[in-house]
């Protein structure tokens, strides 16, 4: 042979097309996608053939499960014996399959994930109903092919007395076929064959008012009627599949939730550990403990609740949380007619109920023609026994068994057949007693050959065979519904009160970004004193707020931190804040300039106003800023590089605005001039700043009413004046002066507010110097004026921040 008849030259991708073609076709064929007729992978069928045939059925002792799983490979799936054990162990699983096909024993596994025992320590044998799967498959009901080394023949298909792929569903991933099909209930499923049978028309709706839907061996809630009958028409459809659960009171005023059922094909083990976990990272508030109280008497979770917590609310987190509640989708793929189908309901009825037929038919034709036979030989018997002195006197006559055969055809004219059945008849059937035994065998031969003639000329005798067989099956073997159906899918609804206990905390914000809550029982042990932060740093926002609100911060770089209360830092009054930083990351250079604690983001009609120091300003929607993701910043104003928010705060419709600048300009206009828009917008120009000017104050008044303004400069100049001085105009104009301008070392602001007569003004310098004042110790000056010099600059430093303390929070 020559290198060139040796080596063909191809295309990689001709090669790779046509082998993993081939390859796809066998796994889809005869590997993860079951047959629509038995419902049952090659490997499965294999296994029960193979114990079938060595007679390990449910009348005789149960066998070493390796012993099986050797016969298997051995004979006819040359696999790894890991596959086949694997597959075997799944038949007996009761959580699996709604009947299981195999009886077990030892331990096979578990609703928690635990791996069976190995095969040499199980025991196996078919169950009562796998029987009905291999009735009459030695009357050649089925086609049988040689098995992978010609030595056996196994069969293609069983003959599945029952409709085993609803009633035990399947499930499978080949190569672009993936399949999952649920189980049903035996007796409904059987109902629905024998209505198809009945009426190869009817319709879907008919065949669900007695095949309501899946019946899982676990139980469970099954909700979506929609989803189902949408499966049955299409293939596709999906349900949802909820656990049983009932809320108890238990001593000390507590509930405690027990699941008593969970979804199909769910891991106990691991929704216990996901459960507590939950617990332990306290996203769960609401729950003590966990216990997982099963059985052999059957399964029992129990989620002990703490006091005063809502069972309902905590059911339902873990409903939409966890795996005590799924999604199951129908992809019913089986193949049909060799080829993978999406099978309709009636389309998987259809298919089986032609197998049926067909396993009749051939029944009846072997029972038929072995009734014949039999026939055929009584009749020789008959006539033999009748002219018995005859045929002994032939019989001794003749030379041999072959000669004696021979001289009984010639002289009597009995067929070969019959000469073989008188010449091996033992003596003492030559009795009188014998020939009615005959005759009544006869009679019976001949009933039993006009049975089976009516089956295979008539098709409604046919039928009557086959809703005899299943409703003896249904009747044997039937058990109630597990799975309870409900119409509709319940949509959860998970308020915060169910994930967080509602607690009054103290939360703080510090300049240099430090945050934490508090409990009010560290803050009063410590009696609001002794507030750990650094000595640069102040406090920028202290509250007492509830666990259930939230905390909006804003950053100079026009972003700004979405934060539940909840999931703060719990730190003491007297220990140090976690940065900022570490819960959400920042800019270089980006600092908090404001915080608002939100206690409902759906109040209606109010604003978040933030400006620019450039004097961009805009308002939007409070409603806007709730948020479902909240890992990093978020943009609220889109400002330009050279530019910075300095001024966010909450503002209701019905007010004017004072905007001041650094250089004492000041603009008064009506807030609705101000468009409402989105919240990552740019702003309008609220005020026209001249060269090195800056927005240094917003403030919002009421219309048509005096409010007494504080304005302190960078010098320490305080002066008292009245909002009236300033006069309304419409926005982007440059406004008015409010101090006197000097030509040597002029005042500067540093910042106006809005303030009552009984209100204290505490102003903090650079050096830490605290000063306070008392709104109404200040005379009321005109606009012109540059108020009275309080603080020494020279020696304290310029002015820092300033607290505004009202009259109600002093007392």
């Amino acid at each position: 042979m020559t290198n060139a008849e040796r080596f063909q030259e191809l295309p990689l991708e001709e090669v790779m097309g046509d082998r993993f073609g081939r390859y796809s076709k066998y796994i889809i064929q005869d590997r993860a996608i079951p047959d629509a007729r038995d419902g049952l992978k090659p490997v499965q069928r294999r296994i029960l053939y193979a114990m079938f045939e060595s007679g390990n059925t449910n009348d005789k002792p149960f066998r070493k499960s390796a012993k099986t799983v050797g016969h298997v490979i051995g004979n006819f799936h040359p696999h790894g014996d890991s596959s086949v054990y694997d597959a075997m162990v799944r038949l007996s699983q009761d959580w699996k399959s709604r009947h299981m096909l195999i009886e077990m024993h030892g331990n096979n596994g578990s609703v928690d994930g635990d791996p069976p025992a190995a095969m040499r320590y199980t025991e196996a044998r078919l169950s009562a109903i796998a029987a009905e799967m291999l009735r009459d498959i030695t009357k050649r009901t089925v086609e049988f092919v040689p098995n992978f080394d010609d030595q056996d023949m196994e069969p293609t298909v069983l003959p599945s007395r029952f409709p085993n792929l609803l009633v035990n569903g399947s499930t499978g991933i080949s190569a672009g076929y993936a399949t999952d099909i649920p189980p049903h209930n035996l007796a409904e499923t059987i109902d629905a064959a024998l209505m198809r049978l009945q009426n190869v028309n009817c319709t879907i709706d008919e065949l669900m008012t007695v095949i309501k839907g899946p019946d899982f061996p676990t139980g469970g809630i099954i909700q979506g009627i929609d989803g189902i009958k949408k499966a049955y028409e299409t293939g596709r459809g999906k349900i949802i599949v909820r656990s049983k659960a009932t809320i108890e009171p238990i001593k000390g005023g507590k509930e405690q939730i027990v699941i008593t059922e969970l979804p199909y094909d769910v891991n106990k083990a691991h929704l216990v550990k996901k459960i507590d976990e939950m617990r332990v990272d306290k996203k769960l508030e609401g729950i003590a403990d966990i216990r997982d109280e099963s059985d052999r008497t059957g399964l029992r979770i129990v989620v002990e609740l703490k006091k005063d917590v809502d069972g309902n609310g905590i059911l339902n987190y873990l409903y939409k949380n966890t795996e005590l509640q799924i999604n199951y989708n129908f992809n019913m793929i089986a193949i049909h007619n060799r080829r993978p189908t999406m099978m309709t309901l009636p389309l998987m009825l259809d298919a089986y109920i032609a197998h049926q037929k067909e396993v009749i038919t051939k029944r009846s034709e072997f029972d038929l023609q072995k009734a014949k036979d039999r026939l055929h030989i009584v009749d020789g018997l008959m006539k033999a026994l009748s002219i018995l002195d005859e045929v002994i006197k032939t019989i001794r006559a003749s030379k041999d068994k072959r000669d004696a055969k021979d001289n009984l055809i010639s002289q009597f004219a009995f067929t070969e057949i019959q000469a073989e059945a008188i010449v091996s008849l033992q003596l003492y059937r030559l009795t009188n007693t014998d020939i009615t035994e005959l005759r009544a065998e006869e009679e019976e031969l001949r009933k039993t050959i006009d049975e089976l003639t009516e089956i295979l000329n008539h098709e409604s005798k046919l039928n009557k065979v086959i809703k005899a067989e299943l409703l003896e099956i249904k009747k044997k073997f039937a058990e109630p519904r597990r799975s309870d159906i409900e119409a509709e899918i319940e949509e959860i609804k998970i308020t915060l009160d169910v994930l967080v206990p509602s607690e009054e905390v103290v939360v703080t914000v510090t300049k240099d970004g430090y945050i934490k809550r508090t409990s009010t029982r560290s803050h009063a042990a410590s009696n609001g004193q002794d507030f750990a932060m650094k000595e640069s740093d102040y406090l920028l926002f202290e509250s007492m707020m509830n666990t259930q609100h939230h905390l909006l911060l804003f950053t100079n770089k026009g972003n700004y931190i979405y934060q539940p209360v909840h999931e703060l830092p719990d730190i003491r009054w007297k220990d140090l804040g976690q940065h900022i930083s570490s819960i959400v990351p920042l800019e270089d250079s980006e600092e908090i300039i404001e915080v608002i604690g939100i206690e409902d983001f759906k109040q209606e009609n109010i604003f978040i106003l933030t400006a620019t120091k450039l004097g961009q300003i805009k308002r939007s929607l409070l409603t806007e800023y709730a948020v479902s993701r909240y890992s990093k910043t978020i943009r609220t104003m889109n400002i330009k590089n050279d530019d910075e928010m300095v001024h966010v705060s909450l503002i209701t419709p019905g007010k004017d605005l004072l905007l001041t600048s650094y250089q004492s300009y000041t603009i008064r206009f009506d807030l609705e001039e101000l468009p409402v828009t989105g919240v990552k917008t740019g702003g309008v120009k609220g005020m026209n700043l001249k060269d090195n000017d800056y927005l240094v104050s917003i403030n919002s008044i009421e219309k048509d009413t005096e409010h007494d303004l504080i304005v302190i400069t960078h010098r320490g100049a305080i002066k008292r004046m009245s909002s009236s001085e300033i006069e309304t105009s419409s926005r982007a104009k440059r406004g008015v002066v409010i101090l006197k301008e000097l030509k040597s070392n002029p005042h500067r602001i540093f910042a106006v507010i809005t303030v009552k007569p009984d209100d204290t003004i505490k102003i903090i310098t650079e050096n830490n110097v605290e000063e306070s004042f008392i709104v109404s110790s200040f005379a009321k000056s005109d606009r012109y004026s540059n108020g009275s010099l309080k603080l020494d600059v020279s020696n304290d430093g310029e002015p820092l921040y300033f607290k505004v303390i009202t009259k109600e929070s002093n007392e």
